[in-house]
């Protein structure tokens, strides 16, 4: 990998900088930043995947009711990336990039992969949504901005949004018991067509989709690795700030669960299960993804100042609009849809040519 300049480094410099641990997981081989970012996100998507597919059928043996798969397992199955991406942002000292991470994914669900999805159908919404899942959302981003008030982020902050995950969870499930009988008949329809026949069958079901589970996860973090090298390496080529690379390239490539799990729910007219995915994976995003982050992180996270006056309040904003949007008619309309796609434009448009 060659300098802008054009001259070759000695190879101890190479070795010391954030492309040269990327570069070494490819066993010696010497690959441009840009190949090594695309491999990356490859694998993660791969692992994505599997993680969702093996945790959606372990669900599914549990007799876990559909609307906890999708506000849930769906939703931490697909975040996974930005789980693994925070790990390892947090391992290499790179805190700004894993803040800004969750900030642009977050943005981006909403405002954009929501969007082209109710731009394709509009979207009908639950009343379980107002009543919970939507004001959970803004709290959530609302608190997060208070803490990163002082610039950092700490292990007793990461702390307290995990115990605001396990409260929403709760809430979740025992709201969830509310649902009408038609839709657990359903549901009871759905484990009979996919549950194997016997007791040997069923625990070899079991063990495999475990399995599966397992190993998505591992290549998942394995690809955050090389993403997150390869991004970091391209924003030190280009000169711009590794905060920038979260918010865009990154925070882009870790929602791509997101925006093929929505796009194929639209499609085949589970739309519940498309805004269930989004809204529950901007919550666990900050309470789940973000506040285990923070509790390994032994120093904290440094929150960048664009991120804190800019991308945060920016997050926060566009979850209050999801509430009046929600309870409006009772769906995302093809208009509403249309705007939230033109928003996230403009804002990817100002991080371009502005921020950069």
């Amino acid at each position: 990998m060659r300098r802008a300049g054009g001259d070759r480094p000695p190879r101890a410099d190479r070795d010391s900088g954030d492309a040269g641990r990327g570069l070494r997981l490819t066993a010696g081989l010497t690959l441009h930043p840009a190949l090594v970012f695309v491999a990356g996100l490859v694998i993660v998507l791969a692992g994505a995947e599997m993680v969702l597919r093996g945790a959606s059928r372990v669900a599914v043996r549990l007799r876990v009711p559909p609307i906890l798969i999708g506000l849930t397992v769906v939703s931490v199955g697909t975040s996974v990336p930005e789980l693994a991406v925070g790990i390892t942002a947090v391992a290499e000292d790179k805190g700004p990039l894993a803040v800004g991470n969750i900030a642009g994914t977050n943005i981006l669900n909403i405002l954009f992969i929501l969007g082209l999805s109710a731009l394709m159908r509009p979207l009908p919404t639950r009343m379980l949504s107002v009543r919970l899942d939507v004001p959970v959302m803004i709290a959530a981003a609302l608190a997060l901005i208070a803490m990163a008030w002082d610039g950092r982020l700490d292990r007793s902050e990461g702390v307290v949004l995990l115990i605001g995950a396990v409260l929403y969870t709760a809430a979740l499930v025992r709201l969830s018991r509310e649902e009408s009988a038609a839709m657990q008949r359903e549901f009871a329809r759905e484990v009979a067509d996919v549950m194997p026949a016997t007791l040997r069958s069923a625990r070899l079901f079991m063990a495999w989709n475990s399995a599966l589970l397992l190993a998505g996860m591992a290549l998942t973090l394995f690809g955050a690795d090389l993403l997150v090298n390869g991004a970091s390496s391209i924003a030190r080529t280009y000169g711009v700030s590794d905060a920038f690379i979260g918010l865009t390239i990154v925070a882009i490539g870790t929602s791509a669960p997101e925006l093929a799990t929505t796009v194929l729910s639209t499609l085949k007219n589970d739309r519940d299960v498309a805004i269930g995915n989004l809204i529950g994976s901007s919550i666990y995003n900050i309470l789940v993804i973000l506040g285990l982050t923070m509790t390994i992180a032994p120093h904290g996270i440094e929150v960048g100042s664009d991120v804190l006056r800019i991308d945060l309040p920016l997050a926060a904003l566009v979850a209050i609009v999801c509430l009046p949007v929600f309870r409006s008619e009772r769906r995302v309309s093809r208009t509403e849809g249309g705007l939230f796609v033109s928003a996230y434009l403009i804002y990817l448009s100002l991080l371009l040519f502005v921020r950069h």
